[in-house]
């Protein structure tokens, strides 16, 4: 027996390309689903509640979905491989009839199942690298992730940027009024494309290691059940490292400042370069929401540029002591940004702001996974999840009452809102105790583990 084997550099790319798809409809949900809401009649103060589907998701569908891949084994499709699958198809199918919803109703019904499909095809990502990597080359593999991240949510962005100036038109609402632009439309089919090109790519590309004899007698003898996934998450919060604890403390302030960031950066920026509101000039807004497109992409082109950068960062300075770094970066970014009129010099703040959203999609991941045991990588990255959504779950249902009568409605302050909130997530991170990964009895290439 022997430890896991190591993967090239374009093994590991390959085996995240799939993450690359997923992403960009993340994107799509962070820059182009708030605007939609807007077109579709939506005031601002609504946003928040609006976007429940997110973190209610993601709370139900993660650690489900992880702690039934922990106990999944099928010869052809492995084991992580088959939610990669399923939820990609989903997303496809949602993200393609996504711009003809006619009503905000309709629009919030995709985004509860986009959100339900997206989730199920990303938490058993976490998971499929730590199964797959040894302990030397997971930060690798996590920040492979995370440059995937910031490509598919770039091109997202992008992609909304560019056809806003190429398509004209819009379509109508259930009450004849007028309703999503069309170049809308583009952007949403291009993700559709993506979403399930990309996950059949890893799917095709990378084997899973099959279990062991014993490892899969264990999984044989498991007892299922309809409640049997949640008696196994109880079980394993019961038994939580306090490193996760820790995380979670970080987590509380840092997703709950990113979610404020994404449902009102459109509206902030509206206001501090165009001087106008949702509400006064649609036009105008348009081009908000669209230069809101540049922005974001162009954030996110820091973060695929800096991530492999943070490879080298974390494994000289430590994991935590990046994260600490990185989080003050975005918090100086977005105290900056709601005073920049100048709608060329918003792209400055962007730098300390991509390579901070880098480090958020995989710098944590590093610190933690050597306090969890191998045996159920899916279910403790699915918990983890819960920890970023519950602070959204909490921001959506508290900061529209917060925006209304403490911030009187200046999407501005919502930002410096969240400038504070991403100090303090850095403060709590000095706070974390890592553990060193050990690994554990692996067996060569084309063997079980």
């Amino acid at each position: 027996m022997s430890l896991k084997p190591k993967l090239s550099f374009w093994q590991i790319i390959n085996m995240n390309v799939g993450f690359f798809g997923i992403q960009y409809s993340f994107g799509l949900q962070q820059t182009a689903v708030n605007p939609l809401y807007t077109f579709l009649h939506a005031k601002p103060e609504e946003l928040p509640i609006l976007n429940l589907a997110g973190p209610m998701t993601g709370l139900l569908i993660q650690p489900l979905i992880g702690a039934l891949s922990d106990k999944t084994w099928h010869p052809k499709w492995g084991r992580r491989k088959p939610y990669f699958l399923i939820g990609a198809i989903f997303c496809s199918l949602c993200l393609f009839a996504f711009p003809f919803s006619s009503a905000l109703w309709m629009a919030v019904g995709l985004l509860w199942i986009l959100d339900a499909a997206n989730n199920t095809a990303m938490e058993p990502y976490r998971a499929f690298i730590a199964d797959k990597l040894p302990t030397e080359q997971r930060p690798l593999g996590f920040l492979t992730q995370s440059f995937f991240t910031g490509l598919g949510i770039t091109l997202a962005n992008v992609s909304l940027f560019l056809f806003e100036k190429v398509i004209k038109g819009e379509s109508t609402t259930a009450d004849g009024q007028s309703g999503i632009p069309y170049w809308v439309y583009g952007s949403f089919f291009v993700g559709a494309f993506c979403s399930i090109t990309s996950v059949l790519w890893s799917v095709t590309k990378t084997p899973e290691i099959p279990p062991t004899q014993q490892e899969l007698a264990a999984l044989r003898a498991h007892k299922g059940g309809l409640f049997a996934p949640f008696i196994e998450i109880a079980s394993a919060i019961k038994d939580m490292p306090k490193t996760l604890w820790q995380l979670g403390l970080v987590y509380l302030f840092q997703w709950y400042a990113m979610f404020c960031y994404w449902q009102y950066i459109s509206h902030s920026i509206a206001k501090s370069v165009w001087n106008i509101s949702s509400e006064t000039n649609k036009t105008l807004y348009e081009q908000a929401v669209g230069w809101t497109g540049l922005v974001n992409g162009f954030y996110n082109v820091v973060t695929f540029l800096s991530a492999f950068s943070l490879v080298w960062l974390a494994k000289k300075f430590s994991a935590k002591r990046v994260h600490v770094v990185c989080l003050a970066l975005a918090s100086l970014s977005l105290f900056i940004l709601p005073h920049i009129q100048n709608k060329y010099l918003l792209f400055a703040p962007m730098i300390g702001f991509g390579i901070a959203w880098a480090s958020m999609m995989g710098v944590p991941y590093i610190m933690v996974v050597g306090s969890i045991p191998k045996e159920r990588y899916g279910v403790y990255m699915g918990i983890i999840n819960m920890m970023i959504v519950v602070p959204m779950i909490l921001q959506t249902l508290s900061f529209g009452y917060i925006y209304k009568h403490f911030l009187g409605n200046d999407p501005s302050l919502a930002i410096t809102f969240a400038a504070v909130l991403l100090l303090v997530a850095s403060a709590a991170t000095t706070l974390i105790k890592t553990v060193k990964a050990e690994e554990g009895v692996q067996v060569p290439v084309g063997v079980g583990h």
